[in-house]
């Protein structure tokens, strides 16, 4: 394997000249979903040490178009998945018309004190008891997003034992012959918070894209869920429908 050329002496730092070479490698010659050489192979063919590759490599993890997975490599990312924010969006169903695997993991269902935002949005009073379920959800196995649910607990007293996973609108439809309509979308940008870092296998100075949701029933108008949800950013572009 030749040596590739490197100018040491100039005013650019050697692993910003790699991370331009392989960044340009990536938009010519690489797929979405393709393993980078390993560090050492890299450092072998640039002809300088793992620290320098990794500096590199952390500047293109940066910029979204590498992934690091744990015990695998590093990999090429796809382009961001067109995920619709519109007045019924479906996780599932927009993966799967993707052509992509959804699937979903509970994490947590509490019984949980409504306050402040959450008590706002569902029109409760302070403290009123709120049903909470955080899910993780995935596309072809690689974590997307953390929801959090909140729903009134008066209205659905034996959700907690009832729902064991899956589609939470399509549990309620289902069980409680509702419809929910989305009529509000916040969105922000922030970093990570708490273990959301962690669950979504990302750097935790890496933002993600908050989108704070509420959710009435359709034939009514009354608030049932107010969600959020913590998008990783480099893997998702939303796209706002009325």
């Amino acid at each position: 394997m030749s040596l590739v050329a490197l100018q040491r002496n100039g005013g650019e730092a050697i692993y910003s000249q790699i991370a331009k070479l392989l960044k340009e490698e990536i938009a010519s010659f690489l797929a979405p979903g393709a393993c980078l050489p390993s560090e050492n192979e890299l450092a072998e063919r640039f002809g300088v040490n793992r620290h320098t590759i990794r500096r590199a490599v952390e500047d293109l993890m940066a910029a979204g178009l590498l992934e690091r997975r744990h015990g695998k490599g590093t990999f090429v990312l796809d382009a961001p998945a067109d995920y619709v924010l519109g007045s019924s969006t479906r996780f599932t169903e927009t993966f799967e018309s993707l052509g992509r695997t959804a699937s979903s993991r509970t994490l947590r269902k509490l019984i949980i004190p409504a306050r402040g935002g959450v008590a706002t949005r569902l029109r409760l009073t302070e403290n009123d008891p709120v049903v909470w379920i955080e899910s993780l959800r995935l596309a072809d196995d690689r974590p997307i997003c953390v929801i959090s649910h909140f729903l009134p607990q008066q209205g659905f007293p034996e959700l907690l034992n009832e729902y064991h996973g899956g589609s939470l609108h399509e549990h309620l439809f289902v069980r409680y012959g509702l419809k929910l309509r989305r009529i509000e979308s916040l969105v922000s940008g922030a970093l990570p918070q708490g273990d959301d870092a962690s669950l979504l296998s990302m750097p935790q100075n890496q933002p993600v894209l908050r989108v704070k949701s509420v959710n009435v029933d359709e034939r009514d108008g009354t608030p049932l869920e107010y969600a959020l949800t913590r998008f990783r950013a480099d893997r998702i572009q939303l796209r706002i429908n009325p």
